[in-house]
């Protein structure tokens, strides 16, 4: 320790002292607070004999030192007190070492143990300009300062002894024949010495070398952590403080440098061991062509791609790390002093400010700098000069030394001279010589400087042109064929003009039979012709007023160039066309335009690309090009995924020649960045070393540019060609030129006349050496001469090797001829010797990787051989030595290497070295990161990579294309946590972005992403990266589907952008509606709305399907002509109604001459003209075109205006005689014919509709119209009999077949027609249903034919499957996945699992849809069996949610009362789906996190119809709380907000709902008429229109806002729907308002919204009433507007006056009446004048018909008992009619029942199920005691249908029926009923007699349906149920409790509704209805009745 402390110290006083040679006043501390054996008198006087030291060393110091300066030195020494006697000074040479000698040995231990301890301190005091630092840094400085010069010197005499005299030009010639001397030296050694190693001695040598290298490794590994550990801590010391290592907070990009000392401080095992070798020992770099100054030192290879902020270490840093960002903090943390030295160092760094530590960085700095750049300095510097102030130093001009160009013409410049002069002082030299004639001849005339020919050609092409192309000067004899060829090859175009123009000067030229290899061109070109300028002289149509002047070749260059105008302007004009066609030459013309008017140019036929393009088929055939081009054009997306990237199919067609145009197409976006960075064809054209792995992918994928720019280039070819690995060149470029047109030298190619006789003078090369590209040309072409001349001729082969550039000629003869080796007897031979390095690594026995061809041929390089020998010996001792390292010194190893790379980049960064540190550790680096981010678990860590490193890992990335791994930073990207994900791509550069994006596109099949990542992904690159750069958008394609509205409308403004406008276009079909909308509004921001329709008749052409997605605001404004031409574009795209609408009504309104095509090509658009403007076509050939677009809207249930019906497709005489009809007639009317009524069908005949029943049997026909047309045709069918003629052909027309009829078939043809039953609409009846069912099911073979009754076991009794479910269970193996409902499936699950006294999980899945009927208990058993686990719970959850029944709602209760007491219960919320989460109390709803909230929001929006069917208040309330948790109540309601929410977003707080954005509002009112809307949203909805930035008051309105309004017009006052406009409420406008708002009952939203049918109805009765004129004030009653049946079936029969339906004929009565009939808004008034006016028509009552009976509907209510009982009720047709009906009175009832009884002739004990079913609410018509006759069987399979009515039985009949049902013939006693009875039964439970029901228990509770619960008697309910029963209700069954129940209820069972309603919460909510709020207050009384309902509980015990 006592000799490394003297060392540190001598080692830190001289650097001091180098850094300190100023003089410095001393300074002395007050107090040494010091510990020391030394007395304070010794102190005073050590200190007063320092003082005197310092004193007489400065005056030593000073450069003038005569004898009275040495006096004084030696008073001074004299005064030095008690020293005299201890030290003997030599006063002859009183010199300073001798002085501080003597010094050191008095005060040794002073110096050793207070000095060099306190060294540290007192360094960084001085470093840091602090002044009093202590008598120690005085000392200290003071002695280096003395010592300075002499150092210096020391520095500069070594130096001089390498450093010859710049007066000698040849030192570099010297300096490397030395270095020739060494290496040949060495080599003989070597040579010698190989033959002389024996393998005995080998193996000596290595077994010596296995024992010595162990004991020396370990007294070595001591040495070296002794040696390393202190410089390597001080150099990470002082990189920490000056590279500041990036942090993830807002880091900035580090580079390398910062990356490798970021790694060293997380524990990144870097290994530059190999790294190390590359730099120092790696392969010479390939030489230049020429010695010119631009030549790089090494290829473009190695230059990153991207740029890279580079962090450069300078002396002036101003910003520092922190102390505790280095080492130095872990050091003063933990106290260690492992380092003594180093923890001084940081103790003193640790008292210092900011500002001081920035000031030792300098200080520090510049010392080292004085140190490392005395030693780099140039020999030619003068060396005393202070190097802080070299950085304005001045060089003399090289012009004013040596270069003195204007004596160079005298012919004795030394040829060194011109190659420095050259280098060093090049411009001056392009101006001197390459452009003066003189001086370039004389330096030629000396083969040396044969060189400067091409210099000058490369580096001054302009210069050397102008001076040796001067034609004018040439004569025959001065003529130079060198000179002729140069001109040619530069200045081609003006030689071979002057060649063709002048014959003296082609005879001056081919004068000499050496030129004779010109090939000039001297055709004529053809005239350039401007195609624009011709096409608009040619082709100006206006003007072609005298046909016959039209040629044909005007015509074709108009076809051919203006194709589009020709077609629109000439051959739609007729006239002109027969002008044209009578010049026989143009008779074509005719015949293409009517091909051409069909097949319009920009209108490509619809190909079937699914055909064609079979892809995976290609592998297998062989494929016509043309269909590789077809399925380019039209499938180019999926031809890239199916073919680009399918490397085995790619390679199979390229092959053909004809699809060679892949090669380009394919290189995609990558392939196409990598190209224009790699062909840098502009920086080839100076002599450079350009990598031959990006020449060869530049010749194989950018082969035309390739081809101009190198083959055609002869001054870039003959560079690259200086290179041997780049002859392929050669045959590279004879092919691409030979091959296309007029290939040969006038094209570029070197090779085409290339005369080997005459141009390769292999005699003259030993005066002129060949340029490389000929000396290449002469090998590959004249090779036998070439072997004769040059390799056989060993002095001759050793003069061409002298060039750099001709080494490769060594190579290539040594394979044909071998060294000559004397022999004994003085002759010579040819005989192989073995190479040097090769024969001594094989003697050594070493496996090293390197190559040693490349050294082992004649003239290469031995220092290179020796390089390789040393790193292979490296390379295989090297391992030995590191596995004989210790833990630590390895590590010390790593450190000092990892330190050492980044000073050599630091180096390399300020261009003080060339050894390619970065590109060769590039390889290392990328490695080390792979394996760190493989197996690096922190992802802090890797997210400082990824954000602070990204730049130059990828610039890394990018120039390794031989890296496997090389993308292994783009995979990071797709492993980064959700939470990170935006922060990380938002932060991303874009050159990464490209990356990830084109990654994600190659491997999207095999990236397992979820849903959250990519719809965040998609987020950041949409909002964040694509704005920053809109390239990045053409490698998005496969990802617009993940892009939400938001992400669309934030993307830059590509609408002009071709190709990104194609993208779209291709992709958007494949978007969902919301992103098309999007897509249309992004892109009609770019629009300006009043240019639209100026625009050309092309634009929706040239927009694309784009078009059809812009909001209607926009779309508004195209051109009723821009509509048509584009309309095939159109209708490839969903286009809603409002736009079809308006394109129909503006194309036929605007054109009265459309073609058949045209208006075909309308199609269903027709339907939505205004028919008036269609009125203008009856009179046309075309108008059948139009009935049938209409007929076609018809059977595919577009409902249309009435007007169109009777003015366009009915004829009155046909319907005032339908017996006149025909079958075609009755065919083409057939889906008119249920708007015409019974009374028209009666009338016709059998042989009428016969012939149509093909067409009859797929209308929907009402039951009653049907049963009209089979009483017709009956007579011609056999149903009795299976056949052609049977049940099947009837289609829809089985609802009119009688129930009578269908129970006398046989079951076997009722099987055979079920098929084609099934699926019919309306289908069969009840009653029709019934029959079949009972009929198929009573059968003993039932299990074989399921399959066909299937679609019926929804309405298959229970009673009929309970016999059969034992055989079912055995005998059908598709039993488990049958859709059976609710009851059907207990029965089975029970009878399956009776045996089982428990389920595991997989039993219970195994039994498919059975499983829907578990019980409770059951459900119950599973989860406590998986209670441990999340896992099997979430399995059953996601098996209940797919079955295919919805749920029984005490299944639902069950499974959340048991997922609730789980401890993972939050877990699962996502698992539940909608149908369970929406059964989930608000209680428990209102608690959930955000993220849960959002997964229950989502469940919702993805499966809306379970949120549908919730009551209102909880509707609002789940709503309200879904909206507070994901913060949307602040601001405007936005678009994204409301379109998340989806279904839900209308049931938002009125508040919000009014901060709707009116933008989005105006934009999309078409989709939001299709949501719910309450009461109060509808007025504020009608208020928001009125709005100015809406649609402005209605007064203002126009037809298209009415269009866009739309049903939402019944949502405005009728204060002001009365100011609309009376011209634009017309008829059809109305029917169009009601066939909206009949669209929307019946559609998604509207068919479940809770809304009652009378909310609309007045509004809708106000304005048909109104603008109809019914309602002014004054006016008569106006009898003239009667409407017709087809209006009625648009609008609404009750909508109309009753004294307009009065009016009606007889006729359009007789067809409107079961329509009137079927209409509930009739009041009993109405229905009575009704009844009238039917009295009128038919007759009485008693004359009434079974068709009339079944049409009268609620009219019938009005008919008194009298007339009841006289209605011939015989027919079930009759009958269900009457018993569909609710609201008889209970004598009514009784009539008609009574009537029925009398007209059928059967008893009560003879009706059978199907009958029962007919009677529906008949049944309360019979009395209780009769009702016991019923047959229990029968009633048992009836009471399905008649449990789903709401009976308005007494309580005396309903228990009647419960007797009928519990009879033993039925279901048996009510004990033993089970949930699926109460299930079956339905409505009669309500019946139950009391005891019964009180004694009922869970299971049967549960069963009773919400209808039943509301039917029961209120104070029977009171009674019947106690609280604990009440608390046992489903949510559904509480609900249904009517306010009458709840109101007799005691405060306990209220309370235990209340909590039913409401668990775990602590107040009650009523949640049954509409409510204002909730009352968010205590309530005492509740808080009672609970703790009541609790102790009732405890006392009572369970039930059951």
């Amino acid at each position: 320790m006592h000799h490394g402390r003297t060392l540190t110290f001598l080692t830190l006083h001289i650097i001091l002292g180098i850094t300190s040679s100023d003089s410095r006043n001393p300074s002395f501390p007050k107090t040494i607070n010091r510990q020391s054996t030394m007395s304070s008198n010794s102190e005073d006087e050590f200190e007063r004999n320092v003082k005197v030291l310092i004193d007489n060393i400065r005056s030593l110091s000073k450069e003038e030192k005569g004898k009275e300066d040495r006096s004084n030195l030696h008073r001074s020494m004299n005064r030095m007190t008690g020293i005299r006697e201890r030290i003997a000074v030599d006063r002859s040479n009183p010199d300073l070492l001798a002085t501080f000698n003597s010094l050191y040995s008095v005060y040794q231990p002073v110096l050793v143990d207070s000095f060099i301890e306190t060294l540290p301190q007192a360094l960084i005091c001085v470093l840091a300009d602090r002044q009093q630092c202590g008598w120690q840094a005085d000392l200290a400085s003071t002695v280096s300062s003395a010592m300075n010069g002499q150092i210096l010197s020391l520095i500069s005499s070594i130096k001089a002894q390498v450093c010859t005299p710049t007066s000698n030009l040849r030192m570099t010639e010297f300096t490397m024949a030395q270095l020739s001397s060494l290496q040949e030296m060495l080599t003989n050694a070597l040579s010698s010495d190989l033959y002389l190693l024996s393998d005995t001695f080998i193996a000596f040598w290595n077994s010596l070398l296995d024992m010595a290298i162990p004991p020396v490794m370990s007294i070595m590994s001591e040495i070296m952590l002794n040696v390393l550990q202190t410089p390597v801590d001080f150099l990470q010391l002082g990189l920490q403080f000056g590279i500041e290592i990036p942090k993830s907070e807002n880091c900035q990009q580090g580079d390398l440098k910062q990356l490798i000392m970021w790694g060293m401080n997380h524990n990144v095992s870097w290994s530059f061991g190999q790294s190390i070798l590359d730099i120092f020992l790696g392969p010479d770099s390939l030489p230049c062509s020429y010695t010119g100054p631009e030549c790089p030192y090494f290829g473009r290879s190695a230059t990153p791609s991207v740029d890279i902020p580079t962090l450069g270490l300078t002396c002036e840093q101003e910003h520092l790390n922190q102390l505790n960002e280095t080492l130095c903090a872990e050091i003063l943390t933990t106290k260690s002093q492992e380092s003594y030295v180093l923890y001084q160092i940081c103790q003193a760094l640790s008292t210092l400010s900011q500002t001081e530590v920035t000031q030792v960085w300098k200080n520090s700095c510049h010392m080292i700098q004085d140190i490392v750049l005395h030693l780099m300095e140039p020999c030619s510097e003068p060396i005393t000069k202070k190097l802080s102030l070299r950085n304005a130093r001045s060089v003399l001009s090289l012009n004013e030394l040596l270069c003195n160009y204007n004596n160079w013409t005298d012919g004795s410049v030394d040829p060194a001279l011109v190659t420095m002069c050259s280098e060093n002082d090049s411009e001056a030299f392009i101006l001197a010589v390459c452009n003066n004639a003189n001086v370039m001849q004389v330096l030629l005339s000396n083969p040396i400087n044969a060189w400067v020919w091409e210099y000058c050609a490369n580096s001054s092409d302009t210069y050397v042109v102008n001076l040796f192309c001067s034609y004018n000067t040439w004569t025959p004899e001065t003529i130079d064929p060198s000179v002729v060829t140069f001109c040619w090859n530069n200045d081609m175009e003006k030689l071979e003009s002057l060649l063709c123009e002048s014959v003296d000067f082609f005879m001056i030229v081919f004068s000499n039979e050496q030129n004779n290899w010109l090939n000039p061109n001297c055709s004529e070109p053809p005239p350039e012709m401007n195609i624009n300028t011709l096409v608009s002289e040619s082709c100006n149509y206006s003007e072609w007023s005298n046909a016959q002047a039209v040629t044909t070749i005007q015509l074709s260059i108009c076809i051919q160039n203006d194709e589009i105008r020709f077609i629109r302007m000439v051959c739609a004009n007729g006239t002109l066309i027969t002008a044209i066609v009578l010049n026989s030459a143009n008779a074509w013309v005719e015949q293409y335009c009517t091909f051409a008017i069909s097949n319009p140019p920009t209108s490509p036929p619809m190909l079937n690309t699914g055909d064609w393009c079979n892809y995976p088929k290609w592998t297998e055939i062989s494929v016509d090009p043309s269909v590789v081009v077809l399925c380019w054009q039209y499938d180019q997306i999926v031809f890239r995924q199916n073919v680009c990237c399918n490397a085995l199919l790619y390679e199979q067609l390229i092959l053909h020649p004809e699809n060679q145009w892949l090669i380009r197409e394919c290189s995609d976006n990558e392939t196409a960045n990598m190209l224009t960075q790699v062909c840098v064809y502009s920086d080839w054209s100076q002599p450079t070393i350009v990598d031959m792995a990006d020449l060869a992918l530049c010749a194989d994928l950018d082969t035309e540019n390739f081809t101009h720019n190198v083959c055609a280039n002869a001054t870039v070819l003959q560079n690259l060609m200086a290179n041997l690995d780049n002859t392929w060149l050669l045959d590279q470029c004879s092919n691409l030129t030979s091959s296309g047109p007029g290939g040969g030298v006038g094209n570029g190619s070197i090779l085409m006349g290339f005369r080997p006789d005459e141009q390769c003078q292999y005699f003259r090369w030993f005066f002129a050496l060949p340029d490389p590209a000929l000396l290449a040309l002469c090998w590959d072409y004249d090779q036998a001469n070439f072997i004769s001349f040059i390799c056989t001729d060993p002095l001759m082969l050793t003069h061409i090797l002298q060039e750099a550039s001709s080494l490769w000629v060594g190579t290539v003869c040594a394979t044909f001829t071998g060294p000559h080796i004397p022999n004994v007897n003085g002759s010579n031979s040819t005989q192989p010797q073995p190479c040097l390095f090769e024969e001594l690594v094989r003697r050594l026995n070493w496996s090293c990787n390197a190559d040693f061809s490349s050294v082992c041929q004649p003239g290469a390089s031995q220092a290179q051989g020796l390089r390789m020998l040393l790193r292979c010996g490296i390379e295989i001792l090297r391992p030995r030595f590191m596995d004989l390292m210790t833990t630590k010194v390895t590590s010390v190893v790593r450190q000092a290497t990892s330190l050492g790379i980044v000073i050599l980049l630091a180096l390399e960064e300020s261009q003080m070295t060339t050894l390619r540190v970065r590109e060769n550790i590039r390889l290392s680096v990328l490695e080390t990161m792979t394996i760190y981010m493989e197996n690096e678990t922190n992802f802090d860590n890797k997210l400082v990579l990824l954000q602070c490193f990204e730049t130059v890992l990828t610039s890394l990335m990018l120039t390794g294309r031989d890296v496997a791994s090389s993308f292994f930073l783009i995979k990071e990207y797709f492993r980064i946590p959700l939470p990170y994900l935006r922060s990380v791509l938002s932060a991303a550069d874009l050159p990464v972005v490209r990356e990830i994006l084109q990654y994600y596109n190659r491997n999207q099949a095999t990236l397992q992403l979820t849903d959250e990542y990519l719809h965040t992904m998609v987020s950041v690159l949409f909002q964040t990266q694509l704005p920053k750069d809109s390239s990045l958008f053409f490698d998005m394609g496969f990802l617009l589907t993940l892009a939400t509205p938001s992400d669309i409308m934030s993307m830059p403004p590509l609408q002009n952008d071709i190709n990104a406008l194609s993208i779209i276009n291709l992709s958007i079909k494949n978007l969902s509606l919301e992103q098309q909308q999007a897509f249309g509004r992004w892109f009609s921001q770019s629009m300006s709305l009043p240019n639209v329709t100026a625009a050309s008749l092309s634009f929706i052409r040239d927009t694309g399907n784009l078009i059809a997605y812009l909001p209607f605001r926009s779309f508004q404004y195209i051109s009723p002509a821009q509509l048509l031409n584009g309309l095939d574009v159109l209708k490839n795209n969903v286009l809603d109604p409002l736009k079809q609408q308006f394109i129909a009504q503006s194309v036929i309104g605007a054109f009265r001459n459309l073609t058949v095509d045209q208006l075909k090509s309308l199609g269903n658009m027709t339907c939505l003209a205004n028919y008036n403007q269609l009125m203008a076509y009856t009179s046309s050939e075309y108008f059948s075109v139009i009935q049938d677009n209409i007929r076609t809207c018809v059977i595919q249930g577009v409902s249309i205006p009435s007007s169109m019906i009777t003015n366009l497709v009915m004829n009155a005489s046909e319907l005032q005689s339908p017996s006149s009809l025909t079958s075609q007639r009755i065919s083409q009317l057939a889906p008119f014919l249920p708007l015409l009524g019974c009374s028209f069908l009666q009338q016709l005949t059998s042989a009428q509709l016969m012939p149509a029943l093909s067409n009859l049997s797929s209308v929907p026909f009402t039951p009653a119209q049907a049963a009209v047309i089979i009483d017709k045709i009956s007579v011609n069918l056999s149903f009795a009999l299976p056949g052609p003629l049977n049940l099947s052909v009837l289609g829809s027309l089985i609802s009119g077949v009688k129930v009578e009829t269908l129970c006398s078939l046989p079951s076997n043809v009722l099987l055979e027609a079920l098929s084609g039953i099934s699926s019919q609409t309306p289908g069969l009846t009840p009653t029709q249903t019934n029959s079949i069912i009972t009929k198929l099911w009573n059968s003993a073979s039932v299990q074989l034919w399921l399959d066909k009754v299937e679609p019926w076991l929804p309405s298959t009794p229970l009673f009929s499957v309970i016999p059969k479910v034992p055989l079912l269970l055995i005998s059908d193996k598709a039993v488990n996945i049958r859709q059976w409902n609710t009851q059907q499936a207990q029965v089975l699950f029970k009878e399956a699992t009776d045996d089982k006294s428990s389920l595991s999980d997989k039993e219970f899945m195994s039994l498919g849809t059975i499983a829907s009927g578990v019980s409770c208990a059951g459900l119950e058993q599973l989860f406590q069996n998986s209670a441990d686990a999340p896992s099997p719970t979430r399995d059953i959850l996601k098996f209940l949610r797919e079955q295919p029944v919805p749920l029984h709602p005490s299944l639902k209760k069950c499974i959340i009362e048991e997922l609730y007491n789980l401890d993972f219960f939050s877990e699962l919320v996502g698992d539940l789906g909608s149908q369970i989460a929406l059964a989930l109390p608000i209680s428990t709803i209102k608690r959930f996190p955000s993220d849960k909230m959002d997964s229950l929001r989502n469940m919702i929006v993805q499966d809306p119809q379970y949120f549908l069917l919730l009551p209102s208040t909880k509707q609002a309330l789940l709503v309200d709380k879904i909206v507070q948790r994901l913060n949307m109540y602040t601001g405007p309601y936005t678009e994204e907000e409301f379109r998340s929410l989806d279904v839900m977003a209308t049931f938002v707080v009125d508040d919000m709902f009014l901060q709707l954005d009116r933008r989005f509002f105006v934009d999309s009112l078409e989709f939001l008429q299709g949501f719910c809307y309450s009461a109060s949203k509808r007025d504020l909805l009608g208020g928001m229109l009125l709005e100015p930035r809406t649609f402005g008051p209605v007064q203002n309105w126009t037809l298209q806002t009415l269009n866009q309004v739309d049903r939402f017009l019944f949502f405005l006052p009728k204060e002001t729907i009365q100011q609309i406009p009376a011209g634009l409420m017309s008829l059809e406008r109305i029917e169009r308002l009601f066939l909206s708002q009949q669209r929307w009952e019946r559609g998604k939203f509207g068919s479940l919204c809770e809304q009652t049918p009378s909310e609309l109805f007045e509004k809708k009765q106000f304005v048909l009433q109104y603008f109809l004129g019914f309602l002014k004030v004054g006016r008569a009653t106006f009898t003239g507007l009667i409407p017709s049946c087809e209006s009625l079936h648009v609008t609404q029969p009750a909508a109309w006056t009753i004294d307009s339906l009065r009016n009606m004929p007889a006729a359009t009565f007789r067809r409107c009446l079961e329509l009137i009939g079927q209409d509930l808004s009739f009041s009993t008034f109405q229905l009575s004048m009704l009844l009238t006016k039917t009295k009128e028509v038919y007759g009485p009552p008693s004359s009434f018909n079974t068709s009339v009976i079944s049409q009268l509907g609620r009219i019938a209510t009005q008919l008194s008992v009298e007339e009841l009982a006289s209605l011939k009720l015989s027919e079930i047709q009759s009958i269900s009619a009457m018993g569909a009906i609710n609201i008889w009175t209970s004598r009514q009832l009784k009539s008609i029942f009574s009537t029925v009884l009398n007209f059928t002739r059967r008893s009560v004990t003879q009706l059978d199920s199907s009958t029962l079913v007919a009677l529906g609410h008949i049944v309360c018509g019979i009395e209780a005691p009769v009702l016991l006759n019923l047959n229990a069987t029968e009633f048992s399979k009836a009471v399905l249908w008649l449990g789903r009515l709401r009976l308005s039985c007494s309580e005396e009949q309903l228990q009647a029926m419960i007797g009928l049902l519990s009879q033993s013939s039925a279901f048996g006693p009510v004990s033993s009923w089970g949930t699926e009875v109460f299930i079956e039964i339905g409505a009669v439970a309500a019946g139950l007699p009391d005891m019964s029901m009180s004694a009922l228990v869970r299971d049967q509770i549960v069963g009773i349906t919400p209808l039943a619960i509301s039917l029961i008697p209120a104070n029977k309910f009171a009674v019947v149920f106690n609280q604990a029963q009440i608390q046992m209700f489903t949510y559904e069954q509480a609900i249904a409790v009517t306010d009458t129940q709840r109101s007799v209820l005691s405060p306990v069972q209220a309370t235990a509704l209340s909590m039913v309603l409401n668990p775990w919460e602590d107040k009650p909510i009523d949640f049954r209805g509409r409510s204002l709020g909730v009352a968010m207050h205590p309530c005492h009384l509740c808080f009672l009745s609970v703790l009541t309902l609790l102790l009732l509980i405890s006392l009572t015990g369970p039930l059951g």
